[in-house]
């Protein structure tokens, strides 16, 4: 980290003074040239070409080294998330293989075992989806009717089993106007995929106790919304809008205690323009908590 930040100022400076360089010479040299009006305009021109070309190459360098440490970050969570349930596994494997051990205790290491082969492929889902996602023309939806209140209490009864959560932890209210049903036309599999991953975000950073509410109703613009809401640490304000890039995390003491990719609001908000709807985050700031929206359009009644 402190190699890329050191090259970021390296290039800062280069292209402050070559900057300064570049304004010194072509102020000199209008000088000189003051009775040429000819040479003076193409001085003008050429030193503002020169300084936009100087500024943009500068911006270019910056944004590669920003991309290259993001990638570096996800490549280093990725691993962290793919090794550690392998060695928990292997380890619980030798154990089984070297000792005698009683049935209790050989249910426990197999019920430790599938929660650690379920994070695994909890992973690997999230890349193969996230590399999906970024061609998202080329993918293919397998669209049919759904009832956004089902999938919501589908997702929410899964993620209490998941991360061992009593039944207060999460609860699902509708808002729907009485006599509607919340239905979409959608790919149930992606459309499960970004509510699930708005759930586990919800979890993750709700800290020691949980307390997540998911939403569905409808909107004045007549598209039906799923949010999901938690008390957590919430989202500083300029933070917002570039946490749905790919592999960007929040910067911060909080964001590093937390494992992840960076890939799951990427794959929601790709998710939620794929079906012709859009994602989007509020908060009141870091403490009080954050509200995940997607809006996706309700499926014609004909």
């Amino acid at each position: 980290m402190g190699g890329h930040r050191r090259s970021i100022i390296f290039f800062i400076t280069l292209g402050s003074c070559l900057v300064a360089v570049a304004i010194a010479l072509n102020v000199g040299w209008i000088l000189f040239s003051l009775r040429s009006v000819t040479l003076l305009i193409l001085g003008v021109l050429f030193f503002l070409a020169i300084i936009a070309g100087l500024v943009l190459n500068t911006i270019f360098l910056v944004r590669e080294i920003r991309r290259n440490e993001q990638h570096d970050t996800f490549i280093n969570a990725v691993t962290h998330e793919l090794k550690t349930p392998v060695a928990s596994i292997r380890l619980y494997l030798e154990t089984l293989q070297r000792r005698e051990i009683d049935e209790n205790k050989r249910k426990e290491f197999y019920a430790i075992m599938l929660a650690d082969s379920e994070r695994l492929l909890h992973t690997i889902e999230q890349v193969l989806r996230a590399g999906r996602a970024g061609r998202s023309h080329a993918h293919h939806l397998n669209r049919a009717l759904v009832d956004l209140e089902e999938m919501a209490n589908d997702c929410q009864a899964l993620a209490k089993v998941r991360h061992h959560l009593p039944p207060e932890a999460i609860r699902c209210v509708n808002s729907m106007p009485e006599g509607e049903r919340p239905m979409v036309m959608a790919d149930p599999e992606e459309l499960r995929a970004a509510v699930t991953n708005l759930l586990d975000n919800a979890i993750k950073y709700s800290g020691s106790e949980v307390k997540v509410a998911i939403e569905v109703g409808k909107t004045e613009g007549g598209q039906l919304a799923v949010r999901v809401k938690d008390s957590g640490v919430g989202i500083p304000d300029d933070q917002l809008k570039r946490i749905f890039k790919r592999f960007y995390r929040i910067p911060g003491a909080v964001a590093m205690r937390v494992k992840g990719t960076g890939l799951g609001l990427f794959i929601v908000r790709s998710i939620a323009e794929k079906h012709g709807g859009r994602a989007f985050a509020e908060s009141a700031g870091t403490g009080h908590g954050s509200t995940f929206t997607i809006l996706l359009p309700e499926a014609s009644s004909k």
